[in-house]
């Protein structure tokens, strides 16, 4: 069977893309084949372990979350169409080229903590237009509405990218022979309905009230209110539980919780929500702070947080209207 490269694909003149932008999301790819590369060598490398000193998130960083971000870093920078990029890991963006048409936002990766256990984590991507000619910090404040690329590559059994441009989810699938992502997936869909939900219970006791009430619902089986039994899973990994309902539907929750009252959500909205929602839509789910319709928030601040409620479209509906 014949496959389209990420290559071919991006020739195609579909959704957002332009040769500029298709050169930006390929560097992306590229350098993510070397972030795979380093994880599949693992403790052979010496990579694994703590990095013994903390983000600007205060998270106490891993060997190969110094290292992906070094590699997207020093790949982005240097490309001609980028004005500039932002880390997860870093307090200050990074300016990068005089014109350059676009800014990149990145988690270099996601789930780290499943690194020295051998378990999925993934690279997170946001494209942004740029504003300026000469990027600032106030540039990157844009509503998830306007990115014209999103996705994230998980690395797992198999190393897969799943990317939209404005048009649809697609999936392509590295094949570590040719050394090249291969589409295996097109017109991906997450179904209205879904039996899964992922949602880290041991925060419940810090839950707001329609939380509490919409996980029990769900606990409580087919004999109650809901009349279906639902399964848990946690991934510990944003990555990998949004692949997962991606492929299967499903909802996954990171609410809002009285845990640290100075943070009004666990993730982080330009990182990791935002391109994750611009997925989800893109593939006929939803996603909410469980208040507002998060491609909509007006970012205030690089590292604002966001609680997030995202996946098949009735399940993520039906927990925001009990905030409501």
């Amino acid at each position: 069977m014949s496959y389209l490269t990420l290559s071919q694909f991006l020739e195609q003149k579909t959704g957002n893309l332009t040769p500029e932008l298709s050169q930006v999301i390929e560097t992306i790819a590229n350098t993510c084949k070397k972030i795979d590369q380093a994880l599949q060598k693992g403790a052979l490398a010496g990579v694994l372990g703590s990095a013994e000193h903390e983000n600007v998130q205060g998270e106490t960083q891993k060997k190969l979350d110094v290292i992906s971000n070094d590699y997207l870093i020093d790949a982005l920078k240097a490309h001609p169409q980028v004005g500039g990029l932002a880390s997860e890991e870093l307090d200050e963006f990074t300016p990068a080229q005089e014109n350059g048409k676009f800014l990149v936002l990145f988690d270099p990766l996601d789930g780290s903590s499943n690194i020295d256990i051998n378990m999925c984590v993934g690279t997170i991507f946001s494209i942004l237009p740029a504003k300026n000619a000469v990027t600032q910090a106030e540039d990157f404040m844009q509503a998830g509405t306007e990115q014209v690329a999103a996705g994230y590559v998980l690395y797992g059994p198999s190393t897969m990218m799943a990317l939209t441009v404005g048009a649809g989810v697609v999936f392509f699938t590295f094949d570590p022979e040719t050394q090249e992502f291969l589409l295996t997936s097109e017109h991906v869909q997450v179904a209205a309905d879904t039996q899964e939900y992922a949602i880290n219970a041991s925060n419940q006791r810090h839950w707001e009230e329609p939380v509490k009430r919409y996980i029990a619902e769900l606990q409580d089986g087919k004999t109650a209110v809901r009349g279906k039994d639902f399964n848990m899973r946690w991934v510990a990994c944003m990555v990998g539980d949004i692949h997962r309902i991606l492929c299967r539907s499903g909802i996954f929750l990171y609410p809002y919780d009285t845990k640290d009252p100075q943070k009004a959500g666990r993730l982080r909205l330009m990182y990791e929500a935002n391109p994750m929602s611009m997925l989800m839509e893109q593939a006929g789910g939803a996603s909410t702070t469980g208040r507002v319709r998060i491609l909509e928030i007006q970012p205030t601040e690089m590292h604002q947080r966001v609680p997030v409620i995202i996946g098949s479209k009735n399940e993520v509906e039906l927990a925001t209207s009990y905030h409501h």
